[in-house]
């Protein structure tokens, strides 16, 4: 069952410069960047308001998926994620009903388990689903 919205990610060239912009302009707190050296970025996941957070993702290198993005998207949004309380359960759930999966079983992310949902099941956009 989807319990809300997790998080919203945002490719970046520099965490740092982005999550000072957002520090100043909305007062958001400067938090720690994480390495997610299988997934080729870093990570900072910015809490706002009670239950939300921002990801930002700035990739590590050239190849990686959030590089090929920014190249071909430009710096924006990357993918929203739901939570849920299985990951595993929601991917066969949603599989079931003919969406595309990029994961086909939970594993290993920034906070807790995620799987990803192929974005042209969604008109474009890129779902993950978290489970801390």
């Amino acid at each position: 069952m989807i319990k809300g919205i997790y998080h919203i990610a945002i490719a970046v060239k520099s965490i740092e410069e982005t999550m000072e912009i957002y520090s100043r302009a909305f007062g958001f707190p400067k938090v720690p960047i994480l390495t997610v050296a299988d997934q080729g970025v870093k990570s900072a996941m910015i809490p706002v308001g009670n239950n939300s957070n921002i990801e930002l993702i700035e990739p590590l290198d050239a190849s990686s998926g959030v590089a090929k993005f920014i190249e071909a998207k430009g710096e924006g949004i990357h993918h929203v994620s739901f939570e849920t309380d299985s990951v595993d359960n929601e991917l066969n759930a949603v599989a079931g009903k003919g969406l595309a999966l990029i994961d086909k079983k939970a594993r290993k992310g920034t906070t807790g388990l995620i799987g990803f949902i192929h974005p042209k099941s969604t008109k474009g956009v890129l779902i993950e689903l978290a489970q801390q």
